[in-house]
């Protein structure tokens, strides 16, 4: 009876273990704004030099605060593209759509654009609520002239962005909200 009870149980984790795991669901913050844009023209041609992320940031799972200074991967949710990709793209696009795409690069530059403004930033937080409620964006950014004549302006941004619910899509635009109100800023220094 024991060897019976114990080859069944062998058997169900050899089951278990050979069981596929469902693909994970991939999210991405989309290059659309997430609200109607107003462009703006802006006289001043920026370069934007650097866009820096945590380490912690430099993973591809969707994180949520647990307890007091623990992080939870939500399980078969993942970025499908690494934020410190994702980050300086969407950031350099919603730039380009609120000051006009003629007046945003980043390096190389091509031959003639010549920048008036250096701007670099350093996400300090992006990260979504423990009750996922809203997404906190912290950054830090420092917009210098290019000719070097006056001290660079440096700021320090807090964000909250609410969440429309507190499934993993809902906190995922909330990510891109935050993103989306950092350009914002950055935009009205830029003016």
């Amino acid at each position: 009876m024991k060897n019976s009870l114990l080859m069944i149980a062998v058997l169900g984790l050899l089951m278990a273990c050979g069981t596929p795991q469902p693909a994970p669901r991939l999210y991405q913050l989309r290059a659309t704004p997430p609200v109607a844009v107003q462009p703006v023209a802006a006289s001043q041609i920026v370069q934007l030099l650097a866009v820096s992320l945590p380490e912690l940031l430099e993973r591809d799972a969707l994180l949520i605060p647990q307890g007091r200074a623990g992080l939870d991967a939500l399980t078969g949710h993942r970025w499908a593209e690494p934020l410190r990709d994702a980050v300086p793209r969407v950031l350099r696009q919603d730039l380009a759509a609120l000051i006009g795409e003629a007046r945003v690069w980043t390096a190389p530059l091509p031959p003639g654009v010549v920048p008036t403004q250096r701007l670099r930033v350093e996400i300090l937080v992006l990260q979504a609520r423990a009750d996922r409620g809203g997404v906190g964006l912290e950054a830090r950014w420092t917009l210098s002239d290019a000719s070097g004549s006056t001290p660079p302006r440096v700021e320090l941004t807090r964000i909250e962005a609410p969440t429309a619910g507190t499934e993993p899509d809902a906190l995922v635009a909330a990510h891109r909200l935050a993103l989306w109100r950092l350009a914002e800023q950055l935009a009205a220094a830029l003016r």
